[in-house]
């Protein structure tokens, strides 16, 4: 009898077995595979600079010893060529005026009924051991940190109202005060800044003072207290519809209007630090840190002080205060501004 070929057909009348055994003897067949296209070079990442996470949830995706060299100190930071660093000094102002025909008046409109809300009156009367005078000292380190990682004026805005406001619901201890201000500045830029400042870096600037379990805990108690509310208005918010209401009446021009409002966030940075000044609202030192600017340019028109609907006192009693501050702290504000501005104001001279 003739046993069939492994390849020919199996005959009928061969057993099952036997066809079994002889299907397992047969050669595996190769499939063809198409020729694979490989990379002649890597991928290179769109971002040559690292970029920080919010609140250091990257951080805990780096070995420990990561941070040890200093390499992610504030200071080799700030040195590093990426562009979105640069101060806020550096930034050219710019007017979206359509965007203020269509939308500026509502927001007005909103920010003005809920600045009551917002605003912290005396902030320092349940704290027995913060003082105005520590206060302003811890302001007054906050804002140089602040033009070093290259935030907006809008982030210092929110931190000093989200500082001042805890500390009118919760008393704070002396060695805690510092951790209260970078956590305040830490939450504040992760609502308007793209690339807030990482948790390894606010911690560098308090020299090892504190963990990282310490923040994120007061954090946590910060946002509890203040019961997740932090859309506060701000000073940045009203010089800027200010500044763009006058250049949209035609009363100044578009490049006299962005200098008086960067000569006005100057002097509102300085008013920040002092606790003169937590009992005015951000729309009346806004309108106030913009009519001195206008003073001090010497422009020919003035903004209206009737603007914002406050009382007459009390707008002057606010201008009076920030005359006297700009005339003590002169130099302090001749640093913060361009030197075109300076050159123009007429207090430079004074200086001298």
């Amino acid at each position: 009898m003739v046993t069939p070929c492994p390849t020919s057909p199996v005959s009928p009348a061969v057993p099952a077995g036997r066809r079994d055994s002889d299907q397992n003897l047969r050669a595996p067949v190769k499939k063809s595979r198409r020729p694979r296209l490989r990379r002649k070079q890597p991928l290179q990442p769109l971002h040559q600079c690292p970029l920080p996470g919010d609140s250091g949830v990257c951080d805990l995706f780096e070995s420990p010893s990561s941070g040890s060299d200093g390499s992610d100190s504030p200071a080799v930071f700030t040195a590093r060529s990426c562009s979105r660093l640069l101060g806020p000094a550096q930034h050219s102002l710019q007017l979206d005026l359509q965007t203020f025909r269509d939308y500026g008046q509502s927001c007005y409109a909103f920010c003005r009924a809920r600045e009551s809300h917002f605003h912290p009156r005396e902030p320092l009367a349940r704290q027995p051991q913060v003082t105005a005078a520590s206060r302003c000292k811890l302001l007054s380190w906050l804002i140089p940190v602040h033009r070093q990682f290259g935030l907006s004026f809008e982030s210092l805005c929110l931190t000093v109202n989200t500082l001042d406001r805890f500390l009118t619901t919760t008393p704070v201890a002396a060695d805690c005060f510092q951790l209260l201000g970078v956590t305040s500045l830490l939450i504040a830029c992760k609502q308007v800044e793209v690339h807030p400042p990482r948790v390894k870096q606010l911690l560098a600037l308090c020299c090892g003072a504190f963990s990282r379990q310490q923040l994120c805990n007061l954090e946590c108690i910060v946002l509890h207290k203040l019961h997740f509310s932090l859309g506060a208005p701000t000073i940045s918010f009203f010089l800027e519809h200010f500044t763009q209401a006058r250049v949209e009446a035609g009363q100044v021009e578009a490049s006299e209007a962005l200098e008086a409002q960067t000569l006005a966030r100057g002097v509102a940075e300085l008013s920040l630090a002092d606790y003169a000044f937590t009992n005015y609202a951000p729309s009346l030192l806004a309108i106030c840190c913009l009519a001195l600017a206008d003073r001090m340019l010497q422009l020919p028109h003035r903004v209206d002080l009737c603007l914002v609907g406050h009382p007459e006192e009390a707008l002057q009693d606010c201008l009076g205060k920030l005359q006297l501050l700009v005339a003590i702290n002169g130099k302090s504000l001749t640093h913060m501004l361009p030197t075109q501005i300076c050159e123009k104001c007429s207090l430079l001279p004074n200086l001298k």
